[in-house]
């Protein structure tokens, strides 16, 4: 339960990036730190804007998003975009 285990700051960012990536799947997030589907869905409504909870559930709910590995196409085999930018301590790295 989300009450229960505490994270750091920067957990709860990586957290919070890992599920709103569509290419993350919610068992990566269940293996690194350990928080199934439901608590996922739960610290993310605690923790971003109304507005922004609601796109991302439609989003992860509509077919178009990978979050879930049995519905997800098996030529992936990566977690994010290779064109993905290089992202460190939670803020994208600019040139």
């Amino acid at each position: 339960m989300i009450d229960k285990k505490c994270f750091t700051e920067r957990e709860l960012d990586r957290i919070i990036e890992m599920a709103w990536e569509d290419r993350t799947p919610f068992e990566a997030i269940l293996f690194q730190f350990g928080l199934p589907e439901k608590e996922v869905v739960k610290l993310m409504r605690r923790n971003i804007k109304e507005s922004s909870f609601k796109r991302w559930r439609k989003r992860v709910n509509s077919g178009v998003s990978q979050k879930h590995l049995n519905t997800r196409n098996s030529e992936i085999t990566r977690f994010r975009c290779s064109r993905q930018r290089v992202i460190s301590g939670n803020k994208i790295s600019k040139r």
